[in-house]
């Protein structure tokens, strides 16, 4: 928890409000987004295959956050919520594709106390499930781009390519310093920016979709930016208090923030070592150094997001959710 920016209980209200609201915007593109997929499974002749969309799309998937995001950016700036229905289920299938391919990079087979489709059906299958949902997710962003102006279409399209190559960049330098430790926070914290580019692209779209003036676009697309950063560095953190969690991310993946922060200046120390569960023990208060630089920078990141979007002339319970939003990933523990 963080102690900065709210008490105990103002946090755990707060954050329930917003889980409140996140049902309130995000739960019904979520079930049209399930819905569709589910059509599709009919012509699927595969019975792996089509139990890993039904597995991922109605017993995995929960994502309500990045609708919600869609759904309040377009608000602030004036627009109307259910206009972007049709984004938000299109980009909550294009996400879920992308998140079964990292599953697939970093080899995870459990999150969130969960198999994930890699885990429960293996590399070959969740690669095709997770492109049948990059198929399905493009046709149904094609076919909400029609019904808008083809210049507003044409630069939501340009934001979700942009999405997908940065995210691509992040992966590929994450692969190349996987076992290094000599990676600077400096460096990882590029990696980060680059991997909230996703969240950035529902900001920047639902502001587009509310007809936003260029400032307002760039404001609520740098909130998202932040966003996505502060989220990353968040999971970092709960995967460098957990033993198990750090061990496999030293073994499958790159290092969490905390222990690049721990592990700067000290070259003598063996990774491998590292990733045995004594020398985690024995490493855990030098970890626990750098899980307060890491809460620190989310707490500046937070102040960021939040100077952002108070210039923006939008209602104030609409301008709390924002708020909120960056505040729910430094208190939701």
């Amino acid at each position: 928890m963080c102690k900065d920016n709210l008490s105990s209980n103002e946090g755990e209200e707060s954050v329930r409000e917003l889980l409140r609201f996140f049902e309130l915007r995000g739960r019904h593109p979520l079930e049209i987004a399930r819905q569709a997929i589910l059509n599709e499974t009919s012509a699927i002749e595969s019975v792996k295959v089509r139990e890993a969309l039904r597995y991922f799309m109605m017993d995995y998937w929960e994502d309500l956050a990045r609708p919600t995001l869609l759904s309040v950016c377009c608000e602030s700036v004036g627009g109307v919520p259910a206009s972007t229905v049709p984004f938000a289920v299109s980009l909550s299938v294009l996400s879920g594709g992308i998140d079964i391919h990292d599953d697939i990079i970093d080899e995870s087979k459990r999150k969130h106390g969960r198999d994930t489709v890699y885990g429960k059906y293996g590399k070959e299958i969740a690669l095709l499930t997770a492109d049948a949902l990059f198929f399905k997710g493009f046709a149904l962003l094609h076919e909400a781009c029609a019904k808008i102006t083809a210049q507003k279409a044409q630069k939501i399209m340009e934001t979700v390519k942009c999405l997908f190559y940065e995210l691509g960049d992040a992966e590929a330098l994450e692969f190349e310093i996987r076992g290094r430790r000599n990676v600077t926070p400096e460096g990882y914290l590029r990696i980060i920016e680059k991997k909230a580019a996703d969240v950035e692209a529902h900001a920047r779209i639902g502001a587009l979709l509310g007809n936003a003036t260029i400032a307002e676009e760039e404001a609520l697309a740098r909130f998202g930016r932040l966003l996505g950063m502060i989220i990353v560095i968040r999971d970092d953190i709960v995967d460098s208090l957990d033993v198990r969690e750090t061990k496999r991310r030293l073994e499958k993946e790159n290092m969490p923030l905390p222990l690049v922060y721990a592990l700067k200046g000290k070259s003598d120390v063996n990774l491998c070592g590292v990733s045995s569960d004594k020398m985690l023990r024995d490493f855990r208060k030098d970890i626990e150094k750098g899980v307060e630089q890491s809460y620190s920078l989310v707490n500046e990141l937070a102040k960021q997001a939040s100077i952002n979007i108070k210039d923006l002339e939008v209602q104030s319970d609409i301008k709390k959710v924002l708020k909120a939003l960056s505040l729910l990933t430094v208190d939701a523990e």
